[in-house]
């Protein structure tokens, strides 16, 4: 929950086409990918004869060319970019303030801007980038009082939901979760954010999953990613290892009250957990 590691994703100089590095553990699109990708850029597609007369082409004697490929693996680059990109926002390597360009980010990548302009225009919808006309897209820079306000709506929603099924579900099914709670551990110790990010989350999903709420679950989630891009340097904390060791810490106590139905305790871990978040 708290926020703030090391990790390795996109770097060089903001906005410009040059130096940027492909970010680190995100293989380049695999050539398939990037053909699929490029052939649609160009609005190639199979022609229909109707098509190639109307241009005054002969096709009579060709032999037909075969239907472009599924768009599913456009939507495969597409999910692949925009997994890189979250990465590199939660690692602060996509920096806050500075402006970053489709096209030069998509020759990092090995794919043309299109599937890199549609990520970013996700990441725009989810308020983590802002649309710069004529420049590109530039990493909002967000302050405390913003993070404050996220942990707040997060509790709003999840310690009511945890404190309903600490009384419902029995020791068996959360010990199910022994393995996610260790997990958060592993991945504070590493000092990576990227990695602790995403095994928070998993844990929190998996949580909040027994509740059977699936919208519930899908509304937390996307509030606690937001929550997990960096501050400003302004206002940037310090002892952030420290911080992740201590929440995921907090995880595994969460889980023993938990399995023994301590509600008193569960009561005070999981606000303690949201009222430390930063």
């Amino acid at each position: 929950m708290k926020q703030g590691a090391q990790g390795s994703a996109v770097t060089g100089n903001p906005g410009g086409s040059q130096g940027r590095q492909v970010p680190s553990g995100v293989a380049r699109v695999p050539a398939q990918g990037r053909g699929a990708d490029v052939g649609r850029d160009r609005g190639d597609a199979a022609p229909s004869a109707r098509g190639e007369q109307a241009r005054g082409e002969h096709t009579h004697s060709e032999t037909p060319i075969p239907r472009p490929r599924p768009l599913v693996q456009r939507a495969s680059v597409r999910g692949q970019i925009l997994d890189a990109l979250r990465t590199a926002l939660v690692t602060g390597e996509l920096t806050p303030g500075a402006v970053y360009s489709a096209p030069a980010l998509g020759e990092q990548f090995g794919v043309s801007a299109t599937p890199v302009r549609e990520a970013m225009q996700q990441l725009a919808l989810e308020g983590a980038v802002e649309v710069v006309p004529n420049r590109g897209f530039r990493v909002v820079e967000r302050g405390a009082r913003e993070l404050a306000e996220l942990a707040e709506v997060r509790a709003l929603i999840e310690v009511p939901v945890m404190l309903r099924l600490a009384r419902s579900v029995g020791a068996e099914r959360w010990a199910e979760l022994r393995p996610l709670a260790e997990a958060t551990v592993r991945a504070a110790s590493t000092g990576c954010r990227a990695t602790y990010a995403e095994s928070d989350r998993t844990f929190h999903r998996a949580v909040l999953s027994f509740c059977g709420n699936e919208q519930l679950v899908q509304l937390a989630d996307d509030l606690h990613r937001r929550a997990q891009w960096p501050l400003g340097s302004a206002a940037r904390p310090s002892g952030w290892h420290a911080d992740l060791l201590a929440d995921a810490a907090e995880h595994t106590a969460l889980l023993d009250a938990l399995i023994v139905g301590d509600l008193d305790v569960v009561r005070s871990l999981v606000g303690e957990h949201f009222a430390g978040v930063r």
